[in-house]
């Protein structure tokens, strides 16, 4: 698994294969997901709760690059290996989660 700081993920991004739309899972349960969001650019942005993965991940594509945020990078750390360990074959954690997004990438997300 990757470790990738927001300020980093365009860079992961250009690294993916260009068959595939790379997505951004954001793990965050719904009410952080209103009180802070980033916009898809160059990624498809999925918002599934951490506690619905085990089922979702069922219907996705395990080629498909995922790259997992949440609010400081420990939840999706622990769905990125998740994901790994159902054969997920290209999977990173974005350290620093929304709130060193916000600082990094987009002054508009909102830090909670």
């Amino acid at each position: 698994m990757d470790q990738i700081r927001p300020s980093e993920l365009s860079d992961w991004l250009a690294r993916q294969p260009v068959d595939s739309l790379p997505a951004v899972l954001d793990v965050r349960e719904p009410w952080e997901v209103q009180t802070a969001a980033v916009r898809a650019d160059g990624f498809e942005l999925l918002h599934v709760p951490m506690s619905q993965i085990p089922q979702a991940a069922l219907q996705w594509d395990d080629e498909r690059p995922v790259a997992c945020l949440c609010h400081h990078g420990m939840r999706s750390m622990q769905v990125a290996r998740f994901l790994e360990q159902q054969g997920f074959a290209n999977v990173a954690n974005i350290s620093g989660g929304i709130d060193l997004w916000s600082l990094e990438r987009d002054p508009q997300v909102p830090r909670y």
